[in-house]
């Protein structure tokens, strides 16, 4: 099963504990962390679901390319971490 992990940051403001989930895509996986830990929701995703913009999701190093609607697929052995991406100049 994948495991979801995120930024140690965040547990500054909200619990966001490393857990395994039963997933085929990265929608299926956040959705079983978010059932878990509701308050994640707000944190990750914008009001229609996509990733929010400052927030970066990767699948075994790689980011994700469907930051709408989540479809990239996950194997049982995938790691995918979660983290606040850094922008600016």
């Amino acid at each position: 099963m994948p495991t979801v992990s995120f930024t140690p940051q965040l547990e500054r403001f909200l619990p966001a504990p490393t857990v395994t989930v039963e997933a085929n895509t990265v929608a299926d996986a956040l959705a079983a962390v978010f059932e878990a830990h509701p308050a994640l929701r707000g944190y990750v995703l914008d009001d229609q679901g996509a990733v929010r913009q400052h927030v970066a999701v990767f699948v075994n190093g790689g980011l994700i390319a469907d930051r709408e609607r989540l479809t990239d697929p996950v194997e049982p052995t995938d790691e995918i971490y979660l983290l606040q991406a850094l922008t600016g100049g």
